[in-house]
Parts: structure tokens; C-alpha cells; sequence
């Protein structure tokens, strides 16, 4: 019985100290992601004191939108109506030039118009009676697909970037968890919260792999604010552009995709950049230092998040200290 109960006793032991044990390396962890964190929160600051190089867009635009076929630039009105469409390729071409080269337009696709002046001629009569031949204006207007709607349709002449995954940043991405849906093809780079969609441009648009990754951590970021992640005012609330809380969120994204770029190794190529686009939003706030404590404070639990640390762990291990 005695022996029961010292055996009893020994294993009781064995279990809180292996319990202490886990907890003690599950806290270590944390204090030096934490610490790595700090760390770019530090760099960071010490770019804004110093001065900064201005903020470089990491992608370049499609160029000015054309005919495909007949390689002619739009012009006046036909700029506004084929950019605003958001496509990154600037060619378009009809339903008709799409089939004769191949191409299928995409099942639920819509077209845009473009609108083009001809000129006529008309027989009038003159003021003296004669009859005059005069050039009348009239319009014309066609419609036309962007080349990302259409299938089966490639061009051998478009500019092509090779494009190399960075092994630890695709597996922050594809080991995230409630993930947002990544799209890719746009002009500009966006988390949309009521589709929960981030959309991006084609990755051979981007100047470096870097500049890819780091633009989707900053958007990826902006999704864990979403209701059913994090709950941020700066994604659940509707907020002007340039307002309080929509600069606070632009610095918790950048931040955040600071963080996600020092944990995958690529910070060192992004860090000026990062710290470029945060002096542009905190100038809109203040040129106080703790605004940028308390928004890497919130950038942290949104890349603990991204890297599939619960919340419920980090409260555990905050305990056990």
C-alpha cells in the first residue's frame, strides 16, 4: 500500500514537473517571437527617426489600355472606362477578335463599352442652292473584354517575369488557418471584407518576390480583423480613407507584414520600404512613438494569428510565468 502511494506520488510529481516543463518552453517560445517582434518594432522606429526614403509601390501597372489587335492606345473617355474595370493586362479586344484568335470569353463575364467618333459624308444644299458634300460627326461604340477574361488566348509578346517562391513565406500562407480566398489579376492590391477576399496583382508584376510577399502579409493582415478572426474596428466598422481608425489599421497591416517578412527571413529587403509606407499613415495621426507601440501590439496578435498561434495558448503561457 505504502509502495502504491509513493508510486502514486512519483508519477503525480513526473506530471506537474513535465507540465511546469511544457509550459515553461511553450512561455520561452513566446517570450522570443515577442522578443523577435520587438526587434522590428525597434528597427522600424529607428528608420522613422533617422528619415526615410519615400514609399515605393512593390508592383508596376499594365501600361496604358489598347486594342490588342491593332496595338492603337484609348484615348479621352476610353482611359476611364477600361481603367476603372481594374484589370492589370491593358489589353482588350471584341467578342469577335477574341474568336478569331482563339480566345473563349469566361462564362458570366461582362464587357465594357469604348466609344469612337467616325465622320460621314453628307450632300446639303448650300445657301446659293448648291449642293455641298459636308462631314458629319456621328458615333460609334463596340464591346470589349479585357485579355483577363478570356481563355485560351495568350500573348508571346507581353512581358514575362519568372516568379520564385519563397518556400517559408508559401508556407505561412497555405498553413494559415480561417483563411481569407486569394485572388490574383487585379491593378492594385486590396482586402474587400464583405467577400473576404484579398486581391492581388499577378505576381510577375512585382518587381521582386519580396515585394509580392510582403504586399500580401499587409493584406493578409487586414483579414484577420474581420468579425469572425480578430474583430478590429479598423475592418468591422465602415471607415473614411484617411480617417482615425482607417490610418490606425494601415499601420497594423504594415506592421504586421513586417512581422510575417522578419519571420520568414525576407525583412531585411522590405524593413526601409515598411518603415516608408508607416511614416506616410502615422503623419496623418502623430508623430507620437507609442502610436506605433500600441498598433504593433494589435500587428502581433494578428501574425500570431496567421502563424496559428491561439490566443487561448498565449493567455496559458502568460499565466504559467
Amino acid at each position: 500500500m505504502v509502495l502504491g502511494c509513493c508510486f502514486t506520488r512519483a508519477v503525480l510529481v513526473f506530471c506537474v514537473f513535465t507540465l511546469k516543463w511544457s509550459l515553461t518552453e511553450r512561455e520561452r517560445g513566446y517570450k522570443m517571437k515577442a522578443k523577435a517582434f520587438e526587434i522590428i518594432t525597434d528597427k522600424i522606429i529607428e528608420k522613422l527617426d533617422s528619415g526615410v526614403i519615400p514609399w515605393r509601390k512593390p508592383w508596376k501597372n499594365g501600361g496604358a489600355p489598347r486594342n490588342l489587335v491593332t496595338g492603337k492606345p484609348y484615348r479621352g473617355l476610353n482611359i476611364f472606362l477600361t481603367t476603372m474595370q481594374g484589370y492589370h493586362s491593358p489589353y482588350w479586344l471584341t467578342f469577335k477578335q477574341a474568336q478569331e484568335r482563339g480566345g473563349q470569353i469566361r462564362k458570366g463575364e461582362k464587357g465594357t463599352p469604348v466609344i469612337f467618333w467616325n465622320w460621314t459624308q453628307r450632300q446639303v444644299e448650300g445657301n446659293n442652292g448648291t449642293i455641298e458634300g459636308k462631314e458629319i460627326p456621328f458615333m460609334r461604340y463596340y464591346t470589349v473584354f479585357n485579355l483577363q477574361q478570356i481563355d485560351g488566348l495568350q500573348l508571346s509578346h507581353e512581358e514575362s517575369i519568372s516568379f520564385a517562391p519563397v518556400v517559408t513565406c508559401e508556407e505561412v500562407i497555405n498553413n494559415m488557418q480561417q483563411a481569407p480566398t486569394i485572388e490574383h489579376g487585379f491593378s492594385k492590391a486590396c482586402y474587400v471584407p464583405s467577400l473576404d477576399i484579398v486581391k492581388m496583382p499577378p505576381r510577375s508584376a512585382f518587381k521582386s518576390e519580396a515585394g509580392y510577399y510582403t504586399t500580401l502579409f499587409h493584406e493578409i493582415t487586414h483579414s484577420t480583423g474581420h468579425a469572425s478572426r480578430l474583430n478590429r474596428k479598423g475592418i468591422t466598422e465602415k471607415n473614411t480613407f484617411g480617417s482615425e481608425e482607417y490610418s490606425k489599421e494601415e499601420l497594423v497591416a504594415e506592421l504586421g507584414a513586417a512581422f510575417l517578412c522578419g519571420h520568414t527571413g525576407i525583412e531585411q529587403e522590405t524593413i526601409e520600404n515598411s518603415a516608408a509606407y508607416i511614416a506616410g499613415w502615422r503623419e496623418r495621426l502623430s508623430t507620437d512613438k507609442r502610436l506605433i507601440i500600441s498598433a504593433a501590439a494589435q500587428a502581433q496578435r494578428a501574425a500570431d494569428f496567421i502563424l496559428g498561434r491561439a490566443a487561448e495558448q498565449i493567455d496559458t503561457a502568460k499565466e504559467a510565468a
